[in-house]
């Protein structure tokens, strides 16, 4: 089955970047693709993360997610909704990724667990996610017919954890909607990315923002579909636009059964040293 990665480069008008999405998935589903991903912050991307507050949506309702029902209704398709903000206390919000099935209805939520509070070295760029954001707590995987999805955003690619657990799930095809800033994505996006594919042995569709945001924000693109023996099956360096390729589950299949990596993983007790 095809699947594609779409890039975009947000921005703060909410209508406009649900247009270009609308635009980019349409491109999708002509190429034949079963399911698609839509980068992190897709309908929102301003110069501080407490902005999003203003368009955070409750939980099951609200024209974003009327949106991605729509679209993924429409064209037929499987669809990631990248990350939204939904609703959660009074100052901060989750940073949720949804999946959506071929009907239009929601079959997963997953909240972004790993937050980037971090200052990039050697560049003069911070952020501190947690500061409009609530940490989710649950790994989240889910069937489809493609193979059962494991869901992350971003900041989780560095965890390799969570992805130990999604593989305890089950999962065939990691999702990861990401708006990597230049510095990290030029040293580790693609490392990353095919690291955990390796160490999952799993297809990953990873859908990244590109370019200039506004206030000097600057993401770094690079959307890619990984295969389970770490190649990159397909990539875009830069620019609004998809990346398409197809997955073969059954080759995946006989990959774990020849080399059953999986099955050879032990849990190592830690102790504490005497003295």
């Amino acid at each position: 089955m095809k699947v594609a990665a779409v890039q975009m480069t947000s921005g703060t008008d909410v209508a406009a970047n649900l247009g270009d999405a609308a635009r980019l998935l349409r491109d999708a589903a002509d190429q034949g693709v079963s399911l698609a991903v839509l980068p992190e912050n897709f309908a929102f991307l301003g110069t501080d993360d407490k902005a999003k507050l203003a368009i955070a949506e409750p939980d099951g309702g609200g024209p974003i997610q009327a949106f991605l029902s729509r679209q993924a209704a429409s064209l037929s398709l499987w669809l990631v909704g990248g990350t939204l903000p939904i609703r959660g206390d009074e100052a901060r919000a989750f940073s949720a990724s949804l999946l959506y099935d071929p009907e239009g209805r929601r079959r997963a939520r997953y909240d972004k667990i790993h937050l980037f509070d971090v200052g990039v070295p050697d560049v003069e760029e911070s952020y501190r996610e947690s500061a409009a954001t609530i940490p989710g707590e649950q790994p989240i995987t889910a069937d489809t017919p493609i193979g059962r999805i494991g869901m992350a955003v971003c900041y989780d690619i560095r965890f390799p954890e969570l992805f130990q657990r999604l593989g305890e799930l089950g999962m065939d095809l990691l999702c990861l909607p990401a708006a990597f800033t230049v510095p990290t994505g030029e040293a580790h996006w693609s490392l990353l990315l095919r690291a955990r594919a390796v160490e999952s042995l799993c297809y990953v569709v990873a859908a990244a923002q590109s370019g200039e945001h506004g206030g000097g924000r600057r993401t770094y693109g690079h959307s890619m579909i990984v295969g389970p023996w770490g190649e990159i099956l397909a990539e875009r360096p830069s620019g609004a636009g998809i990346v398409v390729a197809d997955l073969d589950i059954m080759h995946l299949c006989g990959l774990r059964t020849r080399f059953p990596a999986l099955s050879h993983r032990r849990r190592l007790a830690i102790e504490t040293p005497p003295g």
